[in-house]
């Protein structure tokens, strides 16, 4: 049975915070992970209810088909593993750019850019520069440093991050990935590394996060 109460709707197994928009400036977001697409839809229609932006993480590819014939309108990212609705575009804010040290880091990186877009800020993408090759970065200095913020996606050791803070004048989010061998325990290396960055203004997001990037760049521009 559902009910309103004050900034939330109660729908019996879920109660969706439909003041998260107006409070925080991006409308909740359904972790699609664990959630039947049952579940999944009947949220999504009390967000969709208030025209606020949808956004679905982690979702399934099935579970997309099942929902886009719920709502014609859904786009899906495949790499992001994200679907989305934007009920009213919003004036496009920014620059802020995407870095990602390697190919295998982009599913993380789009689920940020994917966040971006439906906070209104238009993302460069900078991909696979990582510190193997560093002087692939070099023609985008000017790109980093007009940005207004600047999100780094690395595997690995997670060094990339501190390499471009180093560079600009703008607030760094660097998303350690679970990308690399045995050693790096699936992300935990390079979210060490990044927490120890000697170069300040660096913020850490937990390993593979691309969404809470993502919304904290959203933010920040």
């Amino acid at each position: 049975m559902k009910s309103d109460k004050p900034g939330f709707r109660d729908i019996g197994f879920a109660k969706v915070d439909i003041d998260r928009h107006r409070r925080r400036g991006f409308p909740e977001v359904i972790f699609c992970q664990g959630k039947t697409a049952g579940q999944i839809k009947a949220i999504a229609e009390e967000i969709l209810r208030d025209k606020q932006p949808l956004l679905l993480t982690r979702i399934a590819e099935d579970t997309f088909v099942y929902l886009k014939r719920q709502f014609p309108k859904l786009n899906y990212n495949k790499e992001a593993r994200a679907a989305y609705y934007i009920a009213v575009k919003k004036k496009k804010r920014g620059p802020a750019v995407i870095v990602t040290a390697g190919t295998s880091d982009i599913p993380v990186a789009e689920e940020a850019r994917v966040t971006l877009e439906l906070s209104g800020v238009k993302a460069k993408r900078i991909y696979d520069c990582g510190v193997a090759g560093l002087h692939r970065i070099r023609p985008y200095i000017g790109s980093l440093r007009r940005a207004k913020v600047i999100i780094v996606v690395a595997g690995m050791e997670g060094a990339l991050a501190s390499i471009v803070s180093g560079m600009v004048s703008c607030p760094v989010i660097a998303v350690p990935t679970s990308v690399g061998y045995g050693s790096s325990f699936k992300g935990l290396s390079a979210l060490l590394t990044m927490l120890n960055s000697c170069s300040p203004g660096v913020a850490v997001m937990n390993i593979d996060n691309g969404f809470g990037a993502g919304y904290f760049a959203g933010l920040i521009a």
